[in-house]
């Protein structure tokens, strides 16, 4: 099965060394990651599907044809190919009456086959009509064994719908993923509610089932033909009892061994599988007992050989031989080791290689084509056409990793298994292409009798098509046959998979284009002037424009600077230039000018050639100044001569997206004060920090802002500017752009000086102001806080009184973690309990948004849920509700800080724990993940720091007395009076018996069940 703790390079074989000696054979195959090795990661499953079961198996078997003769034929598929009639395509080769068309025939000197001649330089049909190319098709040639089966055993009413393939706890990656989709697909596994439960132990009722399946021997059990008596002693749930006892019946288990097994706590059938159990069952399943048999008294060469029972000796040793099972880290193989479901399917996709089952709905054959989301498979008689949905599952032979659809090329090979005409499983099983390409340059083609001619240097070979074949030109766009032009240049693309050799496709890759196309352009080359479209095809095709080429863009007229990589056109070419590119979609195009006018809806901006354009804002559009925290179009100067140098982002509706400053041409003056102002001429006079003086000029143009309550004018600004007034201005040469009384300081609080009494702040500009102590520290849900609660590196805002000589307040950014207490949804108000005691917020003017940053409103919350509240001294800015994570922890990455969850709704959740962990369990704690164990269920939450807190759910097993529905009470027996017995049920409680979900009414007295708790509430119950 397999070691996720083990991961194993591939190492193969060497068949003369390990002839006739078991125990080497043995060594080998524990060197090779396969279907044995419990957990093993991806690249251990990857390592040994990559080599043939023939080459995995140890060389003994080779002594034994009727061991390793079946599968030959599918591992190898070569012994069907290349037929003799095939490999000399004969058929299509020098056909003697077409080489010389004699009833047309022209004089010598027309060497070209025209419409009315074919020259006597055609007379040479050896030697033109069978190119040296087309000779080897004999590993190509469609194999008879690909025929898609007609009849299958595997019944249609175990492929259902669940099993189609896709389950939503099966991640992409996963290591089993590629036999999970497989035996889904073919209807072998079936899921419960779109889940699989891969890591779950699998019993030995649900093995007996999977076996019946890969088998197709299962509907047998459900006709009413088996009968219903259980040989005594042995326990099943009633469901598997038809297939235990058509187990029985078909020598698949074996009574005698059953009878000796049943004896214990737990039912026979509801015990875990061990790995010894499931060799037995896999060699069985595929009829080779006797091999079994004969291999029984040799010793398996593993470190714990000891502890194989002796009757699964030779059923292990089978399995090795065939290359099903490997052995784990030391040379051990852990014979009573239990097995998950993932393995088992693992087991059971892999022993399809030594199976003559034919599966319903699956087929083999050569892909020929891929479009529109369907996929078209010749099996070598017929066509069928493949819907692919997001549930389809791509993967290659030798590979256990799951490949992109992109991956998949036409006139490979593969297998399809699907669920009517929806595929649900392709595995490419061979891509080297079934084609052959032919070049050269066209010489003449006649579209009424199907034929062209090309020209080479012996003649003019001459190839037929039919009205299957398709002609292109290079980016893919179809062209008439009739429309292709002698001397230009093509591709013949001919089939080797039906043995007739036909042209499928004839690209015409040079010669005059006149077209018009859509796409997407892909790269622009100023340099050479070219523009790469990919066309909507797929094609990719490189054009020059010149200087008579219209650039359009709705109603506007571009430049080649102004498109971008990315952006939707319609391109027409014109004797292979391009006459005009018209885009349909531009992608976050950027213009650049010097911004001269801005309204609260558009602005106006001059471009580099001095023109002046009106570009309209979209909502809410992203401002970019460096040195200016959350700036707004408020901070944006706009001046006919010396306004902002701004960059543009528009939208696909030419709207402004972005707005980034690239070169202020205004000069900035933070925290001067005033050394004097004349009201008269309006003549301002400012200080620097360094005493450089600094003389500006007010006029009805500039912005003035206060946060005194007061709003100052041109007119009413004279009497505030006193002497030693802080200031921040923005001036251009002289004149004074804008004016701000400086009411406050934001920044990063870097130190405090309990002597001095002052406080360090750096602003966001560079500068480091020293400020005298706060009147008050404000730090939402704490109160009575001093500047030595402050950390250093928080964000703080100093507000200032309006002498600007005292800090009024410093106010502490934080973002913390509380629980809402109560919530009013008439009064969009809820409540949090902080340390200081319970506060208030009200969420009309608090921005609220859930895990994912979509916002939300106060009824998408409720009591007890957890919130990160931003605030800026005791002031919320912002609310985000914190996801908590509840379920079964199914694997602890230490190493990756990595933690995977799956929920009780079966969604998995890979969770980080690079910020740092507290465990909680028990009362105690532990700040590492070394703490969990896989199986743990855990309620988990990340902090607002971002550290994962893991509380681990405490856990009762006992034995149902009943259920109290009056109450939704679980009640259970006690050994005593003093032990609690009854428990509340969760709303949501997740009852189950491995991945079958049970209602809380199909539980009944004396059953056997594990409760965990959460806050002293029933959460998940397990029937064992």
């Amino acid at each position: 099965m397999f070691n996720r703790n083990h991961t194993e390079s591939h190492v193969e074989p060497n068949p003369a060394a390990s002839a006739g000696s078991r125990l080497a054979s043995k060594t080998v195959a524990a060197l090779l990651a396969g279907a044995m090795t419990l957990g093993g990661g991806a690249s251990a499953l990857a390592a040994s599907a990559s080599s043939s079961l023939a080459a995995a198996a140890a060389p003994a078997a080779t002594a034994k044809p009727s061991a390793t003769a079946a599968p030959a034929a599918t591992a190898k598929p070569t012994a069907t190919a290349a037929p003799a009639a095939t490999a000399k395509p004969t058929a299509t080769a020098a056909p003697a009456a077409t080489a010389k068309p004699t009833a047309t025939a022209a004089p010598a000197a027309t060497a070209k086959p025209t419409a009315t001649a074919a020259p006597a330089a055609t007379a040479k049909p050896t030697a033109t009509a069978a190119p040296a190319a087309t000779a080897k098709s004999t590993a190509t040639a469609a194999p008879a064994a690909t025929a898609a089966p007609a009849a299958t055993a595997a019944p249609a009413a175990s492929a259902t719908p669940s099993a189609a393939g896709f389950f939503s706890d099966v991640a992409k990656g996963f290591w089993a993923e590629k036999h999970i989709y497989k035996l889904a697909g073919q209807g072998i596994i079936i899921g419960n509610n779109g889940k699989f439960r891969p890591g779950d132990s699998v019993t030995q009722q649900e093995a007996v089932l999977m076996a019946l399946r890969f088998m197709g021997a299962d509907t047998k059990a459900a006709d009413g033909t088996v009968d219903t008596a259980l040989p005594g002693g042995i326990e099943v749930s009633n469901y598997y009892k038809p297939y235990v006892i058509l187990a029985f019946q078909m020598n698949l288990l074996d009574k005698a061994e059953v009878a000796a097994e049943a004896a214990g706590k737990t039912a026979w059938g509801m015990r875990p599988a061990s790995r010894e159990w499931i060799a037995e069952l896999l060699i069985r399943s595929l009829g080779k007992s006797g091999d079994a048999q004969a291999a029984s008294g040799e010793n398996s060469g593993f470190a714990d050989d000891a502890k194989i029972s002796a009757d699964k000796r030779g059923y292990i040793n089978t399995a090795v031989d065939l290359g099903l099972a490997t052995g784990l880290n030391g040379n051990l193989f852990s014979p009573k080791g239990e097995v998950t479901r993932a393995q088992l399917a693992t087991f059971f996709s892999r022993a399809e290689a030594y199976s003559t089952v034919a599966y319903a709905d699956t087929a083999s054959g050569t892909i020929l084509e891929i479009k529109d989301g369907r996929l078209t498979l010749y099996n070598g008689a017929a066509k069928t056409v493949y819907t692919l949905s997001s549930g389809t599952g791509y993967f290659k032979a030798g590979s256990e990793t799951a490949i992109a659809l992109t991956e998949l090329q036409p006139y490979t090979r593969a297998t399809v298994i699907a669920s009517g005409t929806v595929a649900s499983y392709i595995e490419v099983t061979d891509t080297t292409p079934q084609i052959e390409t032919l070049q050269g340059k066209l010489a003449r083609i006649s579209a009424g009798t199907k034929k062209l001619w090309l020209m080479t240097d012996d003649g003019y070979p001459e190839y037929s098509y039919d009205d299957t074949a398709v002609f292109t030109d290079a980016a893919g766009n179809a062209v008439e046959p009739s429309a292709i032009t002698e001397n230009s240049a093509v591709t013949l693309l001919r089939e080797k998979y039906t043995g007739q050799n036909k042209i499928i496709k004839v690209v015409v890759t040079s010669g005059v284009v006149n077209k018009t196309a859509t796409g997407v352009l892909k790269a622009i080359d100023r340099t050479a002037q070219t523009l790469t479209f990919t066309a909507s095809t797929g094609a990719e095709e490189t054009f020059a424009w010149t200087s008579d080429t219209l650039f359009t863009y709705q109603s506007s007229i571009l430049t080649p600077a102004d498109l971008t990589v990315g952006a939707a056109v319609k391109y027409k070419i014109q004797n292979s230039k391009i006459a005009s590119v018209e885009a349909t979609d531009l992608k976050n195009r950027s213009l650049q000018g010097t911004l001269t006018e801005k309204t609260s809806n558009s602005l106006i901006y001059k471009k580099a050639d001095g023109s002046l354009e009106v570009k309209t804002l979209a909502d809410k559009p992203l401002v970019t100044i460096p040195g200016v925290t959350s700036p707004s179009l408020d901070d944006l100067v706009a001046d006919a001569s010396g306004g902002d140098l701004v960059e543009l982002t528009l939208d696909s509706a030419n709207k402004v997206t972005g707005i980034s400053v690239v070169k202020r041409q205004m000069d900035q003056y933070y925290g001067v004060t005033v050394a004097g102002y004349n009201n008269t001429t309006k003549l301002l006079t400012v200080l620097d920090a360094s005493g450089n003086a600094k003389a500006v000029k007010l006029d009805d143009k500039t912005k003035f802002s206060a946060n005194f309550g007061i709003t100052p004018t041109l007119a009413t600004v004279g009497p505030m500017l006193t002497e030693d007034r802080k200031l921040n201005l923005n001036a251009i040469g002289q004149r004074l752009l804008s004016l701000e009384f400086v009411s406050q300081y934001d920044g990063t609080f870097t130190s405090y000086s309990a002597t001095a009494r002052t406080i360090a702040i750096k602003t966001s500009d560079g500068r480091t102001l020293t400020l005298p102590y706060p009147g008050a520290v404000e730090i939402f849900g704490q109160n009575n806080k001093t500047v030595a609660d402050v950390p250093t590196g928080a964000m703080v805002t100093a507000t200032l009184a309006p002498n600007q000589s005292t800090v009024t307040s410093l106010k502490v950014k934080t973002t913390q973690q509380f629980a809402i207490s109560f919530l009013d949804a008439a009064a969009n108000k809820l409540k949090v309990n902080t340390p200081a005691g319970t506060l208030d917020i009200y969420t009309l003017t608090v921005p609220m948004t859930d895990e994912n940053g979509t916002v939300i409103k106060i009824g998408d919350l409720k009591s007890g849920d957890l919130l990160n509240v931003t605030a800026v001294g005791g002031s919320p800015v912002s609310v985000q509700r914190v996801l908590q994570t509840t379920g079964r922890i199914s694997a602890v990455d230490t190493a990756g800080s990595k933690l995977t969850v799956q929920e009780y709704g079966g969604r998995v959740r890979v969770l980080d724990a690079s910020k740092g962990v507290q465990v909680l369990r028990s009362g105690a704690a532990s700040s590492t993940l070394a703490g969990l164990t896989a199986e743990d269920r855990a309620v988990i939450r990340q902090d607002a720091d971002g550290k994962l807190t893991v509380q681990v759910l405490a856990s009762l097993s006992r034995t149902l007395a009943w259920y109290e529905s009056s109450t939704n009470q679980i009640v259970v027996t006690r050994s005593t009076l003093d032990e609690k017995n009854q428990f509340i049920l969760s709303p949501n409680v997740y009852i189950h018996q491995g991945d079958t979900t049970l209602s809380v009414q199909s539980l009944k007295e004396n059953d056997k069940i594990t409760l965990y708790f959460n806050d002293n509430v029933v959460v998940e119950i397990v029937k064992l």
